[in-house]
């Protein structure tokens, strides 16, 4: 059985509110719930955990266990599976993250068994050109490759062994600098695979990220359980 770590320990400065991003409104509830719901919904999934600023704690939803996240991404993700019962595999979602469904969960799982890899993560080919551009942030110093260029996401579903290994054996610095989990199982030698996420798997930021992902959410009907 499955357990989800949900990272929603971000302040969210971007979006202008005087409260946690994970806890601002979006579709008439909590952005944070929307995942919560979606994960309920999973079967496999045996227990919730979510990170969150240490002055929210208490606001993790009902059935779910909630801890004290850190001021690093990976370091919220550590510390969430700290607190977590004994399940395998592990799921890591972004609370800014209220649209992905309970398919791409099911579909990621579904992957991780298949493959026998050590993690699988939602992502998207690429479709702007990417230029790289040096330490003047004007100058383009070269021009990459898209058609083998993927917009990493979330979910992302870990071998508990993996994940463990890869937080707990990182150090602080290494965790700070990650922007995600996958990237430290890489760093360790892991193999990581990817799977197509749909293209309303947006990740709230800005308040157009925000206007967005109403008008899709209020187009969703309720969840059901697939798996």
């Amino acid at each position: 059985m499955a357990v989800a770590l949900i990272v929603a320990a971000g302040r969210g400065e971007r979006l202008g509110f005087d409260r946690p991003k994970a806890l601002v409104t979006v579709g008439g509830r909590p952005m944070l719930e929307w995942s919560v719901d979606a994960l309920r919904a999973v079967t496999s999934v045996q227990e919730i955990v979510v990170a969150l600023p240490s002055d929210a704690v208490a606001a993790a939803p009902a059935d779910t266990t909630g801890v004290a996240g850190g001021w690093a991404r990976s370091q919220s993700v550590r510390a969430a599976l700290r607190a977590a019962g004994d399940g395998d595999p592990v799921i890591v979602q972004d609370a800014a993250r209220p649209l992905a469904p309970t398919q791409l969960f099911c579909d990621a799982l579904d992957e991780l068994e298949r493959s026998g890899a050590d993690a699988v993560i939602a992502a998207a080919p690429v479709s702007d050109t990417i230029k790289q551009v040096g330490d003047d942030r004007r100058t383009v110093t070269h021009t990459l490759d898209r058609t083998c260029l993927w917009a990493v996401q979330t979910p992302q579903v870990f071998r508990r062994a993996a994940l463990e290994s890869a937080l707990y054996e990182a150090s602080e610095a290494t965790l700070a600098a990650a922007t995600d989990d996958a990237w430290l199982v890489e760093q360790a030698g892991g193999e990581v695979r990817v799977i197509l996420a749909p293209a309303e798997n947006l990740k709230i930021t800005t308040r157009l990220d925000l206007k967005l992902a109403e008008l899709l959410l209020a187009e969703r009907e309720p969840v059901d359980r697939t798996r």
